[in-house]
């Protein structure tokens, strides 16, 4: 095992993460900017409105994505046992 492999794996679990985790980011995002602009317009300041719409759109996007998400880490799973399975005795 050398630097470079290293270097690589390290990479692709990054980005693996990256990859697993971006639908559910990006919906925390969204629904943050658009809860906020309507507490702005509307002038209601209640923490709730803020908690329950993000828990309930992330609810649905990991329903959504939840056998995609699986399929990603699965696979970045058997690659990291197969290189360990290389690497053995």
């Amino acid at each position: 095992m050398n630097s470079s492999f290293i270097l690589y794996l390290s990479r692709h679990t990054l980005e693996t993460t990256l990859l697993v985790s971006a639908p559910i980011l990006l919906t925390c995002v969204v629904v943050g900017v658009v809860v906020t602009l309507f507490q702005a317009v509307t002038s209601i300041r209640d923490m709730t409105l803020t908690i329950v719409p993000k828990l309930l759109a992330v609810g649905v996007v990991m329903l959504i994505c939840g056998g995609w998400t699986l399929d990603v880490i699965l696979r970045f799973t058997n690659e990291i046992f197969g290189h360990i399975q290389n690497i053995g005795p």
